[in-house]
């Protein structure tokens, strides 16, 4: 198929190189991408010759959240909308999750929101020094609800709870001490920490590694399509309330919402 906003580039080894490819809007998670990100995971995700795939970004960051033209349609949209297009990301993160292949997620620039999202669905990702990582959602009066489930998966609820909320920017330092990435590492050291991770599957029976990431989620925290609805759920009754409305026109319009303080 032909694809409009990742590259692929696969590798003789079985190694598939995704980049997300929308740099000039910082590669934020447009509808499109979002189903082709699901597309990845349901086809190339699941075949026994892909070894491992590498997830990168192309531009200046790796993932700057919501598209702009999305959270404007969200304002006026009704509820059922609302709900159907949190379970596109929802169901997008979850095919990503459950992915037999190893996922490496190569992180530098900026990591925020949704893109947060991808990081812990990552089965390790590595970030170059200077990566700043956010959950922005709260500035704008939304919560990471359908993200949510991984984060906790991947921080616990303790480190979540010191970025979770607060909206603040934070750097790749703190990230590695929180559990979001593995390594932090001097931007030119970056393909070579993501090989290390990706060299011993090249080693290793593709079907064990299947059942070895079945039995780590099995046995790691529940994320069931109850957790998942109560993820989409949380959204849309956010999405109601007047700190969204009031939030995100602010965010669109470049002014400061009411409740933030010099």
């Amino acid at each position: 198929m032909t694809w409009q906003t990742l590259d692929l580039r696969p590798d003789p080894r079985g190694v598939l190189h995704v980049t997300l490819n929308l740099p000039d809007r910082r590669n934020v998670l447009s509808p499109a991408m979002i189903a082709e990100l699901t597309k990845l995971a349901q086809g190339p995700g699941k075949d026994p010759s892909t070894r491992a795939i590498v997830l990168s970004g192309a531009g200046p960051v790796f993932c700057a959240g919501g598209d702009l033209a999305w959270m404007q349609s969200q304002i006026d949209a009704t509820r059922d909308q609302r709900l159907r297009e949190a379970r596109k990301l929802a169901e997008m993160l979850q095919a990503l999750n459950t992915m037999p292949v190893p996922l490496v997620g190569r992180l530098h620039g900026g990591v925020f929101g949704g893109g947060v999202g991808l990081a812990c669905v990552c089965d390790v990702a590595i970030a170059a020094e200077g990566t700043k990582f956010a959950f922005a959602e709260t500035r704008l009066g939304i919560i990471p609800a359908t993200i949510g489930p991984y984060v906790i998966a991947r921080l616990g609820e303790g480190n979540a709870r010191r970025v979770f909320m607060s909206a603040r920017i934070f750097d790749a330092t703190e990230a590695e001490r929180l559990g979001l990435i593995a390594r932090v590492v001097d931007p030119s050291d970056l393909d070579s920490a993501v090989e290390a991770e990706i060299a011993p599957y090249l080693s290793t029976a593709p079907q064990a590694v299947a059942a070895a990431k079945r039995l780590a989620r099995a046995l790691g925290p529940r994320i069931d399509d109850a957790v998942i609805d109560d993820s989409i759920r949380r959204l849309a009754d956010i999405w109601e309330t007047d700190e969204a409305r009031i939030g995100v026109r602010a965010f669109l319009d470049k002014v400061v919402p009411p409740w933030a303080k010099a």
